[in-house]
C-alpha cells in the first residue's frame, strides 16, 4: 500500500513543526514533490552516497534526514561530483528526500531530548528559547442539553492543557437571546419570535497550533445552525522550545564517572573532555550536534558540564575558565540516537492511520571519524 509522501510530511512536522527551525536552516522537501507515492520510507542522520546507494537497493522511495542534503544555494549540478552524483541518482530513482534539522533539534521529543533521556538527565528544560507557542481563548455559547458534548469535542481536540493538566475549562451560565429569522431552521424557537435560551459559556484555553481542528470539533458537536463564539489572542504564552537542553543528574558523579556513563550510553570508545576528572557535577546542559555557541547559554543556567559536538580548543579554554566542563562527544553520537526514536515515532503514525508501510533505520550511516 502506497502513502502520498505529503501525509508522511504532516507527520513529521507534527513532531517537528517547521516553524521551530533557525532562519539560516533548511528544511523540508528538498526533493521529490507532495503528491508522490510513497512505499518505504529510510529515516537516516546523513544523506551520503552510502545512504543514496542503501535506499535504491531496498527500492526505499523516500529518505527522511535529520541534516540537510541542500544547504547552501546551487550553481550547478555536475554529475561526476559526489553531490551531484547524488542528487542524480535520487531524481532518476524518484526518492524523495525530506530534511527535519533544527526543528528537530529544538522539538519536544526532538533530538535534545532524546540525548538528555539517554543521559538519565531529570527536570530537563530548554536551554534556550527559539518559539514560544501563543494561545488562544475560546468561548463559546452552548445550551443546556449539549455543554458537556461540545466540553467534549474540544478537549478532545486537544483543547484545556495547562501544564501537566488538560481538559481544563470555565463555564458559566446565563440566558442567550435571539431571533430567527426567514430562511433559518433553528434547532431551538421559531421564525420571527424572539427567543431566551439557558445557555453557558463555555470557554477554554488553545494553541495557535490547533486552533483550526478545535473550532472544527466544536462547530461539529454544537446543535445551532449559526453557532455564536469568540476566540481572543491571549498575552501569555504556551511551553516554549528550543535548542540544547539542561537538566539534572539523579545524584552527583565526577566528570571521570560521567564519561564512562556517556561513553556507554551512545556506545562510543572515546571522547574529549575539557576540566578536572574528579570535579563533581550534577547539573548538565546538552545539545546535541555542534553546541558551542550554547557555551554562555549553559554558564548563565548554572551547569556544571555541557555534553556537546564540535567544540574548538578556544571555545573549551573559555569555558574552562568561566568553570564549565566541556565533553565533546561528537557531532555523530550526539545525535544519531534520534534515528531510531524518529522510526519509532513514524511507525506509531503508520500504525494510528492504517498505513502498511515499511519504515526503518538506515544501516550504513558512519560517524566520519573512527577512534584509534
Amino acid at each position: 500500500m502506497s502513502v502520498k509522501c505529503r501525509d508522511i510530511i504532516a507527520e513529521v512536522e507534527q513532531l517537528a513543526p517547521k516553524h521551530f527551525a533557525e532562519s539560516w536552516d533548511n528544511v523540508g522537501l528538498l526533493i521529490g514533490r507532495p503528491d508522490q507515492d510513497i512505499h518505504k520510507v529510510l529515516v537516516t542522520l546523513d544523506v551520503d552516497t552510502a545512504v543514496v546507494e542503501e535506499a535504491i537497493a531496498v527500492q526505499a522511495d523516500m529518505i527522511v534526514a535529520h541534516h540537510p542534503l541542500l544547504f547552501k544555494g546551487l550553481t550547478r549540478i555536475r554529475t561526476d561530483s559526489p553531490q551531484g552524483n547524488m542528487l542524480a541518482s535520487l531524481i532518476k530513482k524518484d526518492v524523495a528526500v525530506y530534511a527535519a534539522h533544527t526543528n528537530l533539534d529544538s522539538a519536544p521529543g526532538g533530538v535534545n531530548d532524546v540525548l538528555a533521556r539517554k543521559l538519565n538527565l531529570r527536570n530537563v528544560v530548554p536551554l534556550t528559547t527559539v518559539y514560544q507557542e501563543k494561545l488562544h481563548k475560546l468561548v463559546v455559547f452552548v445550551p443546556v442539553s449539549h455543554v458537556e458534548t461540545v466540553r467534549a469535542a474540544m478537549t478532545a481536540a486537544g483543547a484545556g492543557h495547562i501544564g501537566n493538566y488538560s481538559h481544563c475549562t470555565f463555564q458559566t451560565q446565563g440566558v442567550g437571546t435571539f431571533l430567527p429569522l426567514a430562511g433559518t431552521s433553528p434547532y431551538i424557537g421559531e421564525q420571527n419570535k424572539l427567543e431566551y435560551v439557558e445557555e453557558y459559556r463555555l470557554e477554554t484555553i488553545i494553541p495557535l497550533s490547533i486552533r483550526s481542528q478545535v473550532v472544527s470539533a466544536m462547530l461539529a458537536a454544537h446543535p445551532y445552525e449559526e453557532v455564536a463564539y469568540d476566540d481572543y489572542l491571549l498575552q501569555n504564552t504556551g511551553p516554549g522550545s528550543g535548542l540544547g537542553r539542561v537538566g539534572e543528574l539523579s545524584q552527583p558523579l565526577t566528570l571521570a564517572d560521567f564519561i564512562n556513563q556517556i561513553k556507554s550510553a551512545l556506545c562510543i570508545q572515546s571522547l574529549k573532555a575539557a576540566g578536572p576528572t574528579k570535579t563533581f557535577i550534577q547539573k548538565v546542559a546538552v545539545c546535541g550536534g555542534s553546541g558551542a555557541s550554547l557555551i554562555k547559554n549553559a554558564i548563565t543556567a548554572g551547569a556544571d558540564v555541557l555534553v556537546t559536538g564540535d567544540v574548538k580548543y578556544h571555545e573549551a579554554q573559555e569555558a574552562i575558565a568561566a568553570g564549565l566542563n566541556i565533553i565533546d562527544a561528537g557531532h555523530f553520537a550526539t545525535e544519531q540516537p534520534v534515528v531510531e526514536c524518529l522510526v519509532e515515532y513514524l511507525n506509531q503514525c503508520a500504525s494510528k492511520n492504517a498505513w502498511n508501510l515499511p519504515i526503518f533505520a538506515n544501516k550504513s550511516n558512519r560517524d566520519v571519524f573512527s577512534a584509534y
